[in-house]
């Protein structure tokens, strides 16, 4: 039977006029979406929790398990999944698989930065969850970062591209900024160049005598953008004025990644005048009418950092010390910094959310001339509370980063060397990773990676010597793969 031809004592409702009635159950119907949209990621922070302890405890396949054990009805909700999944692959040993899937999603990701006018709706109607997640700023450009160190360790042939990648996507994201209208100094500050991209560019120029000038250029830039680097003035010492390589000699490079990385929580905020203005202009954008703003607290994420376990990571070779980390990209910091000149934007868009929803309200009760207190006004109230309680803060984030990426470099005499890594802090000393055995070749790099989020090593110790050979060319570091 039709629904219009059910006569209305079928109905719980029916002794509201069928215009009314019709009304409600549409409310009703509206909420009902609002809270299957709101409904998707709002376990996301546990969900992200569980996989971190398998893989902070190096149990991997737990953590894998983790991952695949949620499927969101959504892909678009999937992809920071598998950027987890990508680290989890990175420390198993896996650097190709690794590749595979972060470029994947950065591809999809700079798709999602086109947003739509459905995902706009769903944002202001349900809560952010309903959008596709496009990442943070600083996820995009630590996507292309560990494309780069996922090349690097298979191999190295597209590793120089995505480095200058890293460096173009984040001008890309400072001149974003620049281009608003209500920009401020301090947030443009907020987001400098990271110097990793072109660390890593003057690295793999220094492996030819015919590419030195792109690395003393790639070092000046190291230099510039990462001025408390510990070794940016030495490097750029020997990119200038030294032969990168002695006779017999080749170099080790150490990437280490430590600690726990930034994740995102929930909180209640109280906006603030500047988010209220913000907030009005994105109302006056999609509405006729204005509304009074809210004052009541609303859900918001917010970025958390925790302080690494450990201070660098001790390279020992052949038995004796031979070096130690440097910090050369504070990504906690780097989220953190980007995050507080964000905020005041991110509790705008809930405060617009609140207002539209408590709009929709109104205009409901305007619409069946429901009077103080009849049913239909307690009703639609109850609802607006209950649309309004299914709001979550989108806390999708990528939760397996590390907190820095440390690097150290040594040249070695060429020919087999044993190596050991541990976490060090201040005299503290904890007991080192199985030794592995590296091959140094003349005037070659060897790379080394390894996790260490707290004192032990995460996976394994990752080593690869690079191509077989190279060209010598400056345009293998120009391709865009």
């Amino acid at each position: 039977m039709p629904l219009l031809s059910i006569p209305p004592g079928h109905f719980a409702m029916s002794w509201l006029l069928p215009k009314e009635r019709y009304r409600i159950l549409a409310t009703i119907l509206i909420s009902g979406a609002m809270l299957w949209l709101a409904s998707g990621c709002a376990s996301h922070s546990a969900r992200a929790m569980a996989i971190r302890e398998s893989f902070y405890s190096n149990n991997l396949p737990v953590a894998l398990e983790e991952i695949d054990r949620h499927k969101d009805r959504r892909l678009r909700n999937n992809d920071v999944k598998q950027l987890d999944r990508a680290i989890i692959e990175l420390a198993h040993g896996d650097p190709q698989s690794a590749e595979r899937l972060l470029r994947a999603v950065r591809d999809r990701f700079d798709h999602y930065e086109q947003v739509s006018l459905a995902d706009e709706v769903g944002n202001l109607l349900a809560d952010s969850n309903a959008r596709a997640y496009a990442g943070e700023d600083y996820e995009k450009v630590l996507i292309r970062t560990f494309l780069a160190l996922s090349s690097l360790m298979h191999g190295g042939e597209d590793a120089g591209a995505y480095a200058l990648q890293t460096i173009e996507k984040q001008q890309q994201i400072i001149d974003r900024i620049k281009s608003r209208d209500e920009e401020q100094e301090a947030e443009i500050l907020a987001y400098k160049q990271v110097a990793i991209g072109p660390y890593i560019r003057a690295m793999l120029a220094e492996e030819s005598p015919l590419t030195l000038d792109e690395a003393a250029q790639a070092r000046i830039q190291v230099a510039n953008w990462a001025p408390d680097f510990r070794d940016a003035k030495s490097d750029l010492q020997r990119a200038q004025f030294e032969s990168p390589h002695r006779p017999g000699e080749g170099t080790l490079y150490l990437f280490a990644m430590v600690g726990r990385g930034p994740i995102k929580e929930e909180v209640a905020e109280i906006a603030t005048q500047a988010s209220l203005l913000i907030a009005d202009r994105i109302i006056s954008n999609n509405s006729n009418r204005g509304l009074p703003p809210t004052l009541a607290p609303v859900k918001v994420p917010k970025v958390r950092t925790f302080t690494p376990s450990i201070q660098a990571v001790e390279l020992s070779v052949d038995g004796q010390h031979s070096a130690e980390t440097a910090t050369l990209l504070d990504i906690g910091e780097m989220a953190q910094r980007q995050a507080d000149a964000h905020f005041p934007r991110v509790i705008a868009e809930a405060v617009a959310r609140r207002v539209i929803k408590k709009g929709v309200i109104y205009a409901a009760k305007e619409g069946v001339d429901a009077s103080p207190w009849s049913a239909a006004s307690v009703g639609l109230s109850a609802l607006g509370v209950a649309w309004e309680a299914t709001e979550t803060a989108d806390t999708r984030c990528w939760s397996l980063l590390p907190d820095q990426i440390q690097v150290a470099r040594v040249s070695l005499l060429v020919g087999e060397h044993e190596v050991q890594l541990r976490g060090v802090r201040g005299h503290l000393k904890y007991p080192g990773s199985s030794a592995r055995k590296v091959t140094i070749r003349q005037g070659r790099h060897t790379y080394l990676m390894g996790f260490f989020p707290d004192e032990q090593l995460v996976g394994q110790l990752i080593i690869s010597e690079g191509p077989d050979s190279r060209s010598g060319e400056s345009s293998n570091l120009m391709v865009n793969p």
